[in-house]
């Protein structure tokens, strides 16, 4: 530990996240992790960080932060505000935070979740090899709080390079809507041919009830052909599973290992993040590959 961050705002939803733990399903642990993979990576590199240190995710409403040591930070992911003690600041390039200030990521304007990232990451205990936050299983650091405290890590000796002006990708969930591609899942024959055309054809938007576990959708139901019941099934990233109400939930980080429910089809790993960073209302069509 080389220095402490106080949480002065910890905003509707502040996490710690960094690449999870991948790789544990079978011991019935969840991944976790940042849900925007890319913006999580790039963050990092910018401030001279391996790709898997972990890093602040907020949701919709932001955060600040005090460090008591200087600190080179970025913020990225979602597009917001950005301010060090009041004045403005660049959003997706590094910034140098005098010990004492407050670095603070306002609401979201683009996207829903932003990364903050510190040189030197951050390091509270480790949980079975990762520092992330999982809201399912509760394992790794609880969601932040008001006046909580983190460790800030040792920064690399050379420092990080400040760039003038970085080019992050575009916003992920594009201005007409959300396109998730999908394979058909292990259970897509428990549902009849017209609940297929259907996940197809319709347009459905995302459900307010989101978060880490799930993207859930408001929409058609989907009809089954099979009403039977089903043992629980391993789960994996991605999956769509469709619970009794017949709307599909599209399964993110902190999804559960197993389930009873049908799975129609399963998103591929690098399209969640675009769904990760899709506000509730937007239009979301699947389409399969």
């Amino acid at each position: 530990m080389s220095g402490l961050l106080r949480v002065v705002r910890a905003g509707a939803l502040t996490t710690v996240q960094d690449a999870g733990r991948p790789g544990r399903a079978h011991l019935g642990v969840p991944r976790a992790g940042a849900l925007d993979g890319l913006a999580h990576r790039l963050a990092n590199r910018l401030v001279g960080n391996g790709p898997a240190a972990a890093v602040l995710e907020t949701t919709a409403t932001g955060c600040a932060v005090r460090p008591d040591r200087p600190v080179v930070a970025v913020v990225g992911g979602a597009v917001c505000r950005v301010t060090v003690d009041g004045r403005p600041a660049a959003w997706g390039t590094p910034v140098r935070v005098p010990a004492g200030a407050v670095l603070e990521a306002g609401p979201a304007l683009s996207g829903l979740r932003s990364y903050l990232a510190f040189a030197g990451g951050l390091e509270p205990d480790a949980v079975l090899g990762s520092r992330s936050a999982d809201l399912l299983s509760g394992l790794g650091p609880p969601p932040l709080r008001d006046g909580d405290t983190l460790p800030l890590g040792e920064p690399a000796a050379a420092g990080p390079a400040l760039p003038a002006a970085v080019p992050w990708p575009a916003a992920p969930a594009a201005p007409g809507g959300l396109v998730l591609p999908f394979r058909p899942g292990p259970r897509h024959a428990w549902f009849t041919e017209s609940a297929l055309r259907t996940l197809t054809t319709a347009v459905y938007s995302v459900s307010p009830a989101s978060n880490r576990i799930g993207l859930r959708t408001e929409g058609p139901a989907l009809e089954r052909a099979v009403h039977g019941e089903l043992p629980s099934e391993g789960m994996v990233l991605g999956a769509v599973q469709v619970p009794p109400d017949g709307r599909p939930v599209v399964f993110l980080h902190d999804h559960p290992t197993t389930g009873g429910y049908p799975v129609v089809g399963v998103v591929p790993a690098h399209a969640l993040a675009a769904a990760a960073q899709a506000v509730p209302g937007t239009p979301l069509r699947f389409v399969r590959t």
